[in-house]
């Protein structure tokens, strides 16, 4: 069977998909890490893998691939993987489609928001985001979550029925992103909570502790021991994301 690449930082939401799936499907994946800390992904080497410079991307012999959606679904199509993760039932599949095409400018948004705020930017910047900022981060991460309760879960197990699908696979990592800040979005909502559950026995607590390890070591960083650019590159991003421009 086929061996792909994928070029990952687990300190990234999409890339802990993409690593989660593999894992759990038992893809063959040699696993290359970009660490983003240091910068790696800005590299020439890397960039002979993608020209975008981001993570999660794959190798597949001479083909690469950027994007974690496109990346899911090209080992969806590559590889045997169980029906549920991608319907072949037009409807539901379409369903995926559309949360998958939802989210990236709804819950992305706002989990990475509000991690950047609460954890990248004391990090690099050397100071807290002021209070106002933060209830206003989390009042447009509250109005998300009530979308995704309403429109998209509903009184389902999952979102698209019975069974985990790549839908909650990819709003599984993005949520579980600003709890690990110290931001408990599961509060008081106990229906989003029970499915947070469920998609962790569906994927294995072992397999999603291993996959968060790297975002549990972003409590004890220190820049001191990062490259002066990154630093600088890091900076500026943190600091455009809490002027709002994002």
């Amino acid at each position: 069977m086929t061996t792909v690449e994928l070029y990952l930082d687990l300190l990234s939401q999409p890339c802990r998909a993409v690593y989660l799936f593999a894992k759990k499907t038992n893809i063959p994946f040699h696993f290359r890490l970009v660490d983003l800390m240091k910068g790696e992904q800005l590299n020439a080497k890397f960039t002979k893998v993608n020209l975008l410079q981001k993570v999660p991307a794959l190798k597949d012999g001479d083909f690469t691939l950027a994007e974690s959606v496109a990346i899911l679904l090209y080992l969806i199509c590559k590889f045997k993987i169980p029906d549920h993760w991608y319907p072949r039932e037009p409807q539901k599949r379409a369903q995926v489609d559309e949360f998958l095409a939802w989210q990236h400018s709804t819950i992305r948004r706002h989990t990475s928001q509000l991690f950047w705020l609460k954890v990248m930017t004391p990090l690099f910047v050397g100071q807290q985001v002021p209070p106002e900022k933060m209830e206003a981060a989390s009042l447009e991460m509250s109005t998300t979550l009530q979308q995704l309760e309403k429109k998209f879960l509903q009184d389902k197990p999952f979102i698209v029925g019975e069974e985990i699908s790549l839908a909650d696979l990819v709003a599984f990592t993005e949520l579980i992103q600003p709890v690990e800040s110290g931001v408990d979005i599961f509060a008081n909502r106990p229906k989003l909570l029970a499915w947070r559950e469920r998609v962790e026995a569906s994927l294995g607590k072992e397999l999603v502790k291993e996959a968060h390890e790297t975002l549990h070591k972003m409590k004890t960083l220190k820049t001191q021991n990062m490259d002066p650019q990154v630093v600088e590159y890091m900076k500026s991003k943190a600091l455009s994301i809490s002027s709002g421009r994002f």
